[in-house]
């Protein structure tokens, strides 16, 4: 790990990519990074592509220990985010809370940054804070939340919620919007700037939410901007997270939304590329691929899947004229390179934009075209990958 510690330099952020969602050696890789930028580069917090609540819960755990990552991991990770919930996820936040135990003065903390789920501590946490620091908002916001907080397990309540009328979602868009002006027109005491940050974060957590899903995704123009949108909030909730708590922070996620540069016109704003612009050479991106195996996805016609919906699928040949065939060409079982290093040969092809195998939730699709050169900073490389392991529920 030492060569890619190099590699990425005094960044603050680090982005850390997978070629597939459902692929065992992705999100291995993932939990090996962090733990060598924790020990080595001093690291001390993760966000992952996973809803703003499950961070809120699951940092509560990490540094009180207070919870069962099994449960909340249960509560919350369902439709695109069940391909974290699993055993390699739940391997790596008791990892994090063993650290914490070990070094209380020091902790590692955790967040989510994703804008497709809300759980109800949100609205709670947003609703205990007006009522001690602005016990006058509090009928008018406890209005506004009226019939919001989830009530369903996550993906009825998703499913649901899509299903919703376009008009019913926008009013409810409005009133969230409404609690979270409410909330910024407020000066906080000195005393309790700190809580009123934090409410502030949740109630744009909410409201990030219930904007995600006032989009009509009936017209494909619509469902652009929706995605566009949720890489933008995606962004903008790291980029919080580091100017708060001031961590070195690895952030995980698929390839597409840690990039620096989109690879499909559906995807037209990422998350990576805005990073890039805010941050500058502070945001570092480690980017990967794979040869050949397996690894676990949804049928393209299942929108939101269930558990159930996830079928193990094999990579198949590589294509010629792909990535992947050249780079599976290198001898070693997994290697990196750094692409800001590489000689001008190696740079020239990459350079190149050619199909490669970038799989989220569905399978099968078409090959992506990618510019790894314009996408990375490192690209690791994985010959032979095996299935994610996915937790029972509880």
């Amino acid at each position: 790990m030492r060569p890619l510690g190099e590699a990425l330099g005094d960044a603050r952020l680090v982005g850390v990519g997978q070629a597939s969602h459902g692929g065992h050696e992705f999100q291995a890789f993932q939990h090996r990074a962090l733990r060598y930028l924790v020990a080595e580069k001093g690291f001390r917090s993760l966000v992952l592509e996973a809803p703003w609540s499950t961070g809120v819960r699951l940092d509560d755990y990490l540094r009180t220990g207070r919870g069962d990552p099994l449960r909340i991991m249960s509560d919350e990770l369902h439709s695109g985010y069940l391909f974290m919930h699993t055993r390699e996820i739940l391997g790596l936040i008791r990892w994090m809370r063993q650290y914490n135990i070990a070094h209380p003065g020091d902790p590692l903390r955790f967040a989510g940054n994703d804008s497709s789920y809300a759980g109800p501590q949100l609205y709670d946490r947003v609703e205990e804070h007006v009522r001690r620091a602005h016990p006058d908002l509090l009928p008018r916001v406890r209005e506004l939340y009226r019939g919001l907080r989830p009530t369903l397990p996550a993906l009825e309540y998703m499913i649901g919620y899509l299903g919703e009328p376009l008009d019913v979602r926008r009013e409810k868009a409005e009133r969230t919007a409404e609690v979270l002006e409410l909330l910024r027109e407020r000066t906080p005491k000195e005393r309790t700037e700190q809580d009123h940050l934090w409410a502030v974060q949740h109630a744009t957590a909410v409201d990030q939410v219930a904007r995600q899903y006032a989009f009509d995704y009936d017209d494909p123009d619509e469902a652009r901007r929706a995605m566009a949108y949720r890489d933008t909030m995606m962004a903008d909730n790291t980029l919080w997270w580091l100017e708060q708590t001031g961590d070195r922070t690895v952030l995980a996620a698929s390839n597409g939304h840690v990039y620096l540069e989109g690879y499909t016109p559906d995807y037209p704003v990422i998350q990576g590329g805005l990073l890039r612009r805010a941050l500058g050479d502070d945001y570092r991106v480690v980017g990967a691929a794979f040869g050949r195996g397996s690894f676990l996805a949804a049928d393209p016609s299942v929108a939101d899947p269930s558990d159930t919906d996830v079928k193990r699928f094999s990579s198949g040949p590589i294509a010629p004229g792909s990535v992947e065939e050249t780079l599976d060409r290198v001898g070693h079982p997994h290697w990196f390179v750094d692409l800001r290093t590489a000689p001008a040969a190696a740079r020239a092809w990459l350079g190149v934009t050619r199909p490669k195998r970038e799989i989220g939730t569905h399978w099968p699709r078409p090959p992506d075209q990618v510019n790894v050169l314009r996408s990375a900073d490192v690209l690791v490389y994985v010959h032979q990958t095996r299935p994610i392991e996915l937790l029972p529920r509880v």
